[in-house]
């Protein structure tokens, strides 16, 4: 771009060349929106080694999480209604005003709702909707269940405890915990809007926030997080059992040191249970080279496990590797209904996404689709075997 010929631009033909470039730039965004459409129909996405629509975009197409939130649901939205687009690239709709109007589009009022939305800011939008839908949409965003807020501060990291209210003037406050509370009280009153966006992201989205005091390139202190987290009566109830079981070995009932322990003895269960993985692993009775059995030995799900390095290993024909590590499964190299076996060899980490995508490869997509429709729920009852955490796949 050339920002000299702009700076040499008197004001009529700056703002005749801006009102240009923002027509194309709507008639782009129309483009773009119809592409990301198709492209999530089609799955492309699980062939470049990415487990969802929102990972390609944000590590293919280096979107930023809102941004490529944004753009998903509305590039869906305009799949269902394609005058969306229309709307779009001759500037009636915004890409915000059809985020909010995605939950609400049916045949009989999309004509009324994108009326009552075009050329109307975000506000107005809401106001609108929060009226005509009132019963099913309350104009009060309730409160999440759970958010995570990324503080890096320069003082002594600090954890405020889940459910105690610490005001940044009280007498009881540290300097660091004020510290970090202002920070907090920041986020809150400045980044409202995009907080308010990215809670409704897939897995929760965290927030960098550098102190006030901290200047550009000063070392940091290790990240504290600060965990705002609603629970009810009865978790309470658990809570202050627990902390009166630890006793002395927990001073004065932290509740950090209590969630810590709590995460760490779940992480072990979980860990046995899914990877096969223990602190005394047990001898196992080798099996026939012939036996035939989808159930995974936990010394082969260990190893697995460790060599796949808890992560999707499905590559794409570039290389990229799959980053993926949620809701792993364990899948036949071999198919097993084609012969393949439960070995070290025969096995490899899935996502549930790109087991389905091999499935789909091998046996054809309109066969899985089959597959699944006689195991959903409204097929009836039906003999199911489970391996508890240990999916297999093919």
């Amino acid at each position: 771009m050339n920002s000299n010929r702009i700076t040499q631009l008197d004001d009529t033909m700056l703002l005749r060349s801006l009102d240009r470039i923002v027509a194309q730039d709507r008639a782009v965004t129309a483009e773009l929106l119809a592409h990301l459409a198709e492209v999530d129909a089609r799955r492309l996405y699980l062939a470049a080694a990415c487990s969802s629509m929102h990972v390609y975009c944000v590590e293919r197409l280096r979107f930023s999480d809102g941004s490529a939130y944004n753009r998903i649901r509305a590039a869906r939205a305009a799949r269902r209604f394609p005058r969306l687009l229309r709307d779009v690239a001759e500037g009636r709709l915004h890409l915000t005003a059809i985020c909010l109007l995605a939950p609400h589009l049916a045949d009989e009022n999309a004509d009324e709702l994108v009326a009552a939305a075009t050329h109307r800011t975000r506000e107005e939008i809401e106001g609108w909707l929060a009226r005509r839908f009132a019963p099913a949409a309350p104009a009060v965003t309730p409160e999440p269940r759970g958010r995570i807020v990324w503080i890096r501060a320069r003082c002594e990291p600090v954890a405020i405890g889940i459910g105690q209210a610490v005001s940044p003037g009280a007498e009881s406050a540290s300097g660091a915990e004020r510290t970090l509370l202002a920070v907090a009280a920041k986020v809150e009153a400045e980044q409202a809007e995009s907080l308010r966006a990215n809670q409704l992201l897939p897995g929760g989205v965290d927030l960098q926030v550098s102190s006030p005091e901290a200047g550009v390139g000063a070392a940091f202190e290790p990240a504290s997080y600060l965990i705002r987290l609603p629970i009810d009566e009865a978790t309470h109830t658990v809570l202050r059992e627990v902390q009166a079981l630890l006793g002395y070995s927990v001073p004065a009932g932290d509740v950090v040191a209590v969630f810590k322990r709590a995460l760490e003895t779940l992480r072990r269960e979980l860990l046995r249970r899914k990877a096969g993985r223990t602190e005394r692993p047990l001898a196992e009775t080798p099996r026939r080279p012939d036996a035939r059995t989808r159930t995974i030995p936990a010394a082969i799900r260990r190893a697995v496990w460790a060599r796949d390095l808890a992560q999707c290993t499905f590559t794409s024909e570039d290389g990229r590797r799959c980053s993926t590590r949620r809701g792993l499964e364990f899948d036949h190299v071999v198919p097993f209904a084609r012969g393949g076996k439960s070995t070290v060899n025969g096995l490899r980490l899935r996502c549930r996404a790109h087991n389905q995508f091999e499935a789909e490869r091998v046996f054809g997509a309109e066969f899985m689709r089959a597959k699944r429709r006689r195991a959903s729920p409204e097929s009836g009852p039906r003999k199911t075997v489970h391996v508890p955490m240990a999916r297999t796949g093919g």
